[in-house]
């Protein structure tokens, strides 16, 4: 049974790391804000409510990334898209043979990113980095020490860069996650990401409304009006049609 590190103590963070304690995985968990992980330090573990249910119970709580990575199988990075080239950075010294990083998601460009990243690093040690095209699970985090988790996707698809490392990856993530199936590559599951062009359009045209209404601000309902959503269209006309010459 594989031993896994989940790098970023947030919303979907938790969730993972709390599930996969309830399946039965030895858990690492790690964030660069030691302060955050206090509470969940001192209660050992995280309560899961919502579709699943029950105490995860972790093995160590850090903000050491060494402490946190050593001797695990699979290392599951759910920082956003911005602190992918920073928690690559920051485990490069510790990287060792056969180990598997996952980024949850990868966004566009994510595994290609943290790649090179370990390449400048001069990392020698032989690792697999891989991406999902969506994150498995929506959760919220509802406490210092407790998340929940509304529903797990059916299907997230993963790829290694290169591609011909996929099929190792999902087996090693298989009895966790049999939801994850092979992309092509990492290609697919990059040009997948919707969010990099449901997101930031309505947000950079809805920016002074966003910083006027103090957070009181319904992003889906409000935020995309008709002239809004035909830019969004537009640009992701564009994602398909290169997309497309990619393939």
């Amino acid at each position: 049974m594989p031993k896994f590190a989940v790098i970023g103590a947030g919303n979907g963070g938790m969730a993972m790391a709390a599930h996969l304690a309830l399946k039965g995985h030895e858990v690492n968990l790690f964030n660069r804000t030691s302060d955050k992980l206090l509470p969940i330090q001192e209660q050992g573990g995280i309560y899961l409510e919502g579709l699943v249910e029950g105490y995860g119970p972790l093995e160590i709580v850090t903000s050491d990334m060494g402490q946190a990575i050593r001797n695990v199988d699979v290392i599951m990075v759910t920082v956003p898209a911005v602190g992918h080239r920073d928690i690559a950075q920051m485990c490069a010294p510790y990287l060792q043979d056969g180990q598997i990083i996952v980024l949850n998601p990868g966004r566009t460009g994510g595994a290609l990113e943290f790649s090179q990243t370990l390449y400048e690093y001069g990392v020698n040690a032989r690792i697999t980095v891989a991406e999902a095209s969506t994150f498995i699970y929506a959760c919220r985090k509802t406490g210092p020490c407790s998340a929940r988790i509304f529903d797990i996707k059916k299907s997230v698809s993963v790829a290694a860069l290169p591609s011909v490392r996929t099929g190792l990856v999902l087996d090693a993530l298989k009895e966790a996650y049999p939801e994850f199936v092979a992309a092509e590559s990492v290609l697919e599951t990059s040009f997948n990401n919707i969010g990099a062009i449901f997101h930031p359009a309505p947000t950079l045209l809805n920016a002074a409304r966003i910083e006027t209404t103090g957070g009181a601000f319904e992003y889906y309902i409000e935020g995309i009006s008709p002239s809004i959503a035909k830019i969004i269209q537009r640009m992701d006309d564009e994602r398909m049609a290169v997309a497309k010459m990619l393939r």
